[in-house]
């Protein structure tokens, strides 16, 4: 008797501990674990169209356009909520009802969806990052986790996908410490205390999976910096925050104001016919890439660390080109995120800067130029700030950063609302679907 009463005690304890604990550090592992196969496959996938542009030099302007098409009407016709970055349909979630906007938005079907096309798009050579989608990823599936448990409620839901989204952002970069700060600044304006532990613990063990899988690494590796005076650095930062917050609030303009710039056959074919305009605009993209030398083709990672560490020349004219190129990927509404293509485009004006500095290290020009770009594109500047720190070992640079990241996201502020928060309004629920409402299949 008694042993059966203690059998019975460790059953419900086991229960409780699994329900508390286990339900959410399974979440985190499975995050940290899709997270590394995801960049490994979308690392997979450029090299092979590399490879096919290497082989054969036009290849792209077939390719491109090919798979641009491909990606837009698979997912217009199987996987609504998949398209663009992925943090809008988190944070359309987040503000609203969880359970309902979920099911639409972080579906098991939207996460293979996600997955899947962005690594056909990066096939392509499309202008997107990774980096975004891993978080509509985290936060899918720690949203669907929610089924684990005996009870939940909208809050639980909220904190879960809170959670995934952060350690998601975490473990694409490797910045735990971004990863929190996203959390609050980005997708959340009110950060509960019942949430932090939530988050924290989720990135922990998200961070600790992909560390095993990939070991330690700095994104971008280490920067060395020249110690420069104080009049030369103040005036490197304001230089690169005013050039950076142009730059990236023009290119938020671009995609918010699409009727305003786009001419009214574009429109069209855009609104009636949008697998073709996405065939036109992979064209553009792959005309764009054949002309830069294929420099503007993929996220532009290796372009960015290349420039970094000093082993990759490039055009003054690769930031505008590859911004181009990006605009081009993002209309017709590609699955793929923008951060890492908005760090390539950073470290492209960084380069085109020191023209101006010759004698101000490079390396810091790229990086604050990068968390400038980020910071505009985003509107977070603390996000920026923190993942670019963490991603070049940059602690020498705080203040520098801090500093660029504030005032680029400030200029951008003159040219177009947050992006992210802007597209996320268009996944709210409408009485009547409008035209323009069309165009969350277009972000």
């Amino acid at each position: 008797m008694n042993l059966s009463k203690i059998s019975e005690e460790s059953l419900r304890r086991a229960h409780r501990l699994w329900v508390e604990y286990g339900i959410l550090w399974l979440g985190a592992v499975l995050v940290g674990l899709i997270a590394v196969l995801y960049a490994q496959a979308i690392e997979y996938g450029f090299d092979a169209f590399q490879s096919l542009r290497h082989a054969w030099s036009w290849g792209p302007l077939l390719v491109t356009p090919a798979m641009s098409a491909l990606c837009v009407w698979l997912t217009r016709r199987f996987f609504p909520g998949s398209e663009g970055s992925g943090i809008p349909q988190v944070i359309a979630t987040l503000g609203g009802n969880t359970t309902g906007r979920g099911l639409s938005l972080l579906s098991l079907r939207v996460l293979f969806g996600k997955l899947g096309l962005s690594i056909l798009a990066i096939m392509g050579g499309l202008t997107i990052g990774r980096e975004g989608p891993t978080v509509q990823i985290g936060a899918a599936i720690m949203f669907n986790l929610r089924r684990l448990y005996p009870t939940i409620n909208a809050a639980m839901e909220r904190r879960l996908i809170l959670a995934g989204a952060a350690a998601g952002l975490a473990a694409a970069f490797n910045t735990p410490l971004a990863g929190v700060v996203f959390a609050i600044e980005e997708l959340s304006r009110s950060f509960e205390q019942r949430a932090s532990g939530v988050v924290i613990t989720t990135i922990i063990f998200a961070g600790i999976v992909a560390l095993g899988l990939t070991g330690n690494y700095t994104y971008f590796g280490t920067i060395q910096v020249i110690n420069e005076t104080s009049g030369k650095l103040i005036l490197a930062v304001i230089a690169t925050a005013i050039l950076t917050g142009c730059a990236g609030g023009i290119f938020c303009w671009l995609l918010l104001n699409t009727t305003r710039w786009m001419p009214a056959p574009v429109q069209a074919l855009r609104r009636d016919r949008p697998i073709a305009f996405a065939a036109v605009c992979g064209l553009v993209v792959a005309l764009i890439g054949l002309l830069a030398g294929g420099m503007t083709f993929g996220s532009g990672y290796a372009e960015a660390r290349g420039l970094l560490n000093g082993t990759e020349q490039l055009s003054g004219f690769y930031p505008l080109l590859k911004m181009a190129s990006m605009v081009g990927s993002y209309l017709p509404g590609m699955p793929g995120g923008m951060f890492a293509p908005s760090l390539s485009i950073g470290a492209g004006f960084g380069n085109l800067l020191h023209l101006f500095f010759g004698n101000t290290s490079l390396g810091m020009l790229i990086a604050l130029a990068m968390v400038g770009y980020l910071a505009a594109v985003t509107q977070s500047p603390i996000t920026a700030f923190v993942i670019v720190m963490e991603m070049v070992n940059g602690h020498a640079l705080v203040i520098s950063l801090m500093a660029t990241a504030l005032i680029a996201s400030s200029v951008s502020r003159f040219f177009a609302p947050p992006l992210y928060e802007t597209l996320a309004e268009r996944y709210a629920p409408r009485p009547a679907e409008s035209d323009e409402g069309g165009d969350k299949q277009h972000q």
